[in-house]
């Protein structure tokens, strides 16, 4: 039981490192106009990316100013969930095996 938790734990933390990285990619697109917003697939991946990773970006927007006119708030963001994963696996993953079993 604990080592599923522990494999769901790091499972959520990647998919949100993907979703950013695929927010930050997709935004780069539409504003270097390589891709627009009337296809409708990429529209819908967009909505959806933004609907995902805004709650955890919108704090961190709201803290550090862009630079330049580059938001780096995801770059932070990654950062801080790697660190988390880091903490996570060396400090509670071994006391919830433990524990759990």
């Amino acid at each position: 039981m604990g080592e599923a938790i522990v494999w769901l734990v790091n499972a959520v933390i990647t998919l949100l490192v993907w979703a950013i990285i695929g927010s930050a990619i997709l935004s780069w697109l539409f504003a270097f106009d390589v891709i627009n917003h009337r296809n409708r697939f990429v529209n819908q991946l967009a909505t959806f990316l933004d609907t995902v990773t805004r709650p955890i970006l919108e704090p961190f927007r709201r803290i550090i100013p862009p630079l330049g006119g580059i938001d780096i708030s995801p770059i932070v963001v990654l950062l801080l969930l790697q660190f988390v994963r880091i903490l996570f696996n060396n400090m509670a993953a071994p006391s919830l095996i433990m524990l759990l079993g």
